[in-house]
């Protein structure tokens, strides 16, 4: 879906969703750095790192999208990965150092499938010194070239689906998968943990993002793809609209009163809101729409959908993001 803007130049106002096909070798903020000086657009950013080795899917917000880069960056990703078993890295990607070499035999397939099956559902891992979270204000990357082990607290990630695609043996087991998980989960990680749980150790070989919410890589740009729009003049076309980007967001429609109260960030009542679409529950973001259905603002209900009352509530819907 294009973005609806009239007489559009590049560089001149350019806002909306971009997905890019990231290339292997390139970092995130590689891909941003080229994008921003391909089309002279100040403000881009995107919704979640890929390691230089990954490919894929790779959302990028530019000019006022970048607003709401924080809701798309919760969005579900899928990946398709390839594990080997029987090597450990310092990285837990095919870019580290060999630390360990399993020298015996290798577990049955069934076991195999059987261990990673168990990883369906909650997790918790630990961030590894190679990755872009923040202890004390310095990203782990930086303490793990200096050397450094720094300690860090597991998180809480969801495996939504995990679905093993081949197992092939020779001389190493590798075992590629398609997984679906919530923002957080590092792949490579549940590679290491994998092959730790099978007592052989294993590591991440390559990885692709296919999906990051309701974006696939078949709506994926590559660089030369996005050349060749610059080229045409036809950047335009090759944007989403923020409401496309937000459309899995439950969304209010205004009366005009509590729109141009949303305008200025100010909230309003229920009984202002003249229809909804889609559930929520308390706390969720909430698209707030004009009477004629422009984007105005993100909000959040402070009432569930399945509530019957919610409708006479005194509690009003707070603003979060003007964005127009």
């Amino acid at each position: 879906m294009g973005l609806s803007l009239t007489e559009q130049t590049v560089g001149t106002d350019l806002e909306g969703v971009l997905i890019i096909n990231k290339p292997g070798g390139w970092t995130s903020h590689d891909v941003v750095a080229k994008v921003r000086k391909m089309l002279g657009v100040r403000k881009v950013g995107h919704t979640g790192t890929l390691d230089p080795s990954a490919t894929g899917v790779l959302v990028l917000c530019l000019g006022k999208a970048t607003r709401i880069a924080e809701y798309l960056v919760l969005a579900d990703k899928a990946y398709r990965a390839m594990l080997r078993l029987g090597v450990a890295t310092d990285t837990q990607d095919a870019d580290g150092a060999v630390i360990m070499r399993h020298q015996g035999s290798f577990p049955e397939e069934q076991t195999i499938r059987s261990v990673m099956q168990a990883c369906v559902g909650i997790n918790h891992q630990v961030p590894p010194m190679y990755s872009a979270v923040k202890v004390k204000g310095v990203p782990l990357y930086k303490a793990a070239r200096a050397g450094l082990t720094v300690p860090r607290a597991s998180r809480e990630c969801l495996i939504h689906d995990l679905k093993i695609v081949s197992i092939q043996r020779s001389p190493t087991v590798d075992v590629v998968f398609d997984v679906v998980c919530s923002k957080g989960t590092y792949v490579r990680t549940l590679c290491a943990d994998i092959g730790e749980t099978l007592g052989v150790g294993g590591h991440l070989v390559c990885l692709e993002r296919r999906r990051v919410g309701r974006f696939t890589l078949e709506q994926a740009l590559t660089l030369a793809d996005l050349t060749d729009a610059v080229t045409r003049g036809d950047v335009q076309g090759c944007l989403h609209s923020l409401p496309d980007a937000l459309a899995e967001l439950p969304a209010f429609r205004l009366d005009p009163v509590s729109s141009a109260a949303a305008c200025h960030g100010t909230g309003f009542s229920p009984a202002r809101i003249l229809d909804t679409q889609g559930s929520w529950t308390s706390g969720t973001p909430v698209r707030l729409h004009g009477p004629d259905g422009r984007l105005l603002a993100i909000g959040k209900a402070p009432w569930a959908s399945k509530d019957p009352a919610w409708q006479a509530s005194a509690d009003i819907v707070k603003i979060e993001k003007v964005l127009v």
